[in-house]
């Protein structure tokens, strides 16, 4: 038997890891500023995050949802302190598009309603109401085709205002958005929303599935703008490579049993290493660093030739170059054994490093940039 052919590959195995660098079985180190599609949040083989893994291990590992799991509690009461959410609820499940999936649900079952606004540019996961939300259909199988959900211009204020209407279950946006390019949503569109939903009697989700967990410099992005949406999703980060999602639920909704469910979601390895991300960014103070090394990374490349914007905040970043960025990536992997990001905006690359990125990371891939300007000029 073979694996299912979806994925382009590198020609590169990883076989060792530790903080910010990453080494192939051939004995090449790579520094590693995508972290695994904004999964590593606190670094490679954090010690402490290793040590939460192989205590719980020798405990016990697994147990499905029908008794007590302490670590749960734990989990969510740590969790509302750093974020700033401590009165709302938490569903533990085991990615972001169920995370997303399960928003969608409750949204629905809340207000009886069915229609879900979207955004240009966006990606919510590859489930079925997950994808159908999101703004690529190529990979959209004909199942996942729904005629409920509506796609309007990412901070396009008149769009918003005409799909929003008394049928509208919800709106979904990403704190940042970042298959989409980077491209941040402004603060004046959040508050619009927010003031719609209300208006309406819709939720608004909060995608903070890429931009969240201090990512932006602060927990979730969409902090910078002052809000409170109904939803929030959760994933990536949140685990710094074990497979564990969430959703923080406001308390506007009542829960019930078999309203929602997980056969893995919050186990005993998926806690431990999600309490261990927690502390960590607790005790490293990784929010305020996140915020000033990406000022400092966002700034340099501000003045760099050959960039036309940058986007983002904090370590999500976005590096649109006038060209497109392919021949770049290509060069900082194999010249400079750099991992970067692509989007579906062709000329932007991401820089998603672990929040703990050190200086001499920075300027190890400034160097880089700066020596492959007359690429960036060329092509």
């Amino acid at each position: 038997m073979k694996t299912f052919d979806v994925y382009p590959l590198f020609d590169i195995e990883p076989v060792k890891a530790e903080g910010s660098w990453l080494w192939d079985n051939k004995g090449q180190r790579y520094l590693d500023l995508y972290g695994g599609h904004a999964v590593i949040s606190i670094g490679h083989s954090h010690p402490h995050y290793l040590q939460k893994i192989k205590e719980q291990l020798d405990r016990i590992a697994f147990y499905s949802n029908s008794v007590k799991i302490q670590l749960q509690e734990e989990l969510a009461m740590k969790l509302g302190e750093l974020s700033g959410y401590p009165d709302y609820s938490l569903f533990l499940c085991n990615s972001g598009a169920e995370a997303n999936e399960n928003a969608f649900k409750l949204a629905s079952f809340h207000t009886g309603r069915k229609k879900i606004i979207a955004f240009k540019g966006s990606f919510h996961g590859r489930t079925s109401l997950a994808v159908a939300a999101t703004d690529d259909p190529s990979i959209q199988a004909p199942v996942n085709a729904n005629e409920q959900i509506e796609f309007v211009c990412l901070n396009d204020f008149d769009g918003l205002n005409k799909a929003i209407d008394q049928q509208t279950a919800a709106v979904i946006i990403e704190g940042i958005q970042g298959v989409g390019g980077v491209q941040v949503p402004t603060t004046e569109f959040l508050l619009k929303i927010r003031e719609l939903c209300t208006q309406y009697g819709a939720m608004m989700i909060l995608d903070e599935v890429q931009s969240g967990y201090g990512r932006s410099g602060k927990f979730f992005a969409h902090q910078h703008a002052s809000i409170r949406p109904d939803l929030i999703t959760m994933a990536k980060g949140m685990g710094n490579g074990f497979p564990v999602g969430g959703v923080l639920i406001s308390p506007d909704f009542k829960a019930k049993h078999g309203l929602l469910g997980t056969t893995f979601g919050g186990n005993y390895l998926a806690c431990a290493a999600a309490i261990a991300v927690l502390d960590v960014i607790k005790e490293e103070n990784l929010l305020k660093q996140a915020a000033l090394t990406g000022k400092h990374l966002m700034d340099s490349l501000e003045n760099l030739q050959g960039i036309k914007a940058v986007r983002g905040y904090g370590l999500m970043i976005g590096v649109e170059f006038e060209h497109a960025c392919a021949p770049i990536r290509k060069a900082l992997l194999e010249k400079h054994h750099i991992f970067t990001g692509s989007s579906s905006d062709k000329n932007t690359l991401r820089i998603l490093p672990a929040l703990n990125l050190g200086r001499f990371e920075v300027d190890f891939f400034l160097k880089a940039i700066q020596q492959l300007a007359p690429v960036t000029n060329h092509n």
